[in-house]
């Protein structure tokens, strides 16, 4: 049965200077009756975490999946954001035409995140690891920077090295960033300084894959997803199949 549009709320995730942030995840789902639920997670700072932000008003993933699986599969699949971004070598980057053939997995956060965005990659890194080497050469997993005015290129390099160098990091004009964001489903907003000096960044935690026969993404993953169900499925995301 078609599962209804729903929209997902991103809480707000605190970067604060000489201060370990504290991390709160709040996911915004519908219930499950005859439809599945379609959950959108954030990046969370110190409080309440009840800052929240609405998701963009454009594009709305529809969902036909249920609540045990993993990956969300998406009724309607989504186009690849048509952008060139500085990448984490400080060359241009076309997301179109240089992941053009290959399964790819696109994220939207920033490298001072505390909690959802190194758990999601390094999870990403670990399930890549257990894969055959010919699927690892075939996989792109990109990166894109919510908070591109502190995310440099060198400082994308060195902390996505620490968990897969073949990891691309993406960075740029935020404006180009968030219509690439929303022209997925993805809400994020500009980072914003706080009083007390802390950065608070919004975003979503939504990992989408691309399969490599049509170059468009079909399946959604929420936080919280494990290594262990990503290792599951990308044998299928890399031969186009619906895990």
């Amino acid at each position: 049965m078609r599962a209804p549009s729903l929209r997902g709320t991103s809480p707000r995730g605190t970067s604060r200077r000489g201060t370990s942030p504290r991390t709160t995840v709040r996911v915004a789902a519908a219930a499950l009756t005859a439809a599945c639920a379609l959950a959108l997670a954030g990046c969370g700072g110190s409080g309440s975490g009840s800052g929240a932000s609405g998701a963009d008003s454009g594009n709305v993933a529809d969902v036909s999946a249920g609540a045990s699986k993993p990956g969300t599969v998406l009724d309607t699949p989504f186009t690849k954001p048509d952008i060139t971004l500085t990448d984490n070598h400080g060359k241009p980057f076309d997301l179109v035409k240089q992941t053009a053939g290959h399964p790819t997995l696109l994220f939207f956060g920033y490298t001072h995140c505390p909690d959802v965005c190194p758990t999601t990659m390094s999870d990403i890194a670990l399930a890549k690891s257990r894969l055959p080497r010919a699927d690892q050469a075939e996989l792109r997993v990109v990166f894109v920077s919510s908070d591109p005015q502190r995310d440099t290129p060198a400082r994308l390099n060195e902390w996505l090295g620490a968990m897969d160098k073949s990891f691309i990091g993406l960075t740029g004009r935020f404006s180009v960033i968030q219509a690439a964001a929303r022209s997925v489903g993805v809400a994020i907003e500009p980072p914003v300084k706080e009083k007390d000096g802390s950065i608070t960044v919004t975003h979503g935690a939504e990992v989408l894959a691309f399969w490599p026969k049509d170059d468009k993404g079909h399946v959604l993953y929420m936080s919280g997803t494990t290594a262990g169900q990503y290792q599951h499925d990308l044998p299928k995301l890399i031969r186009s199949e619906a895990p």
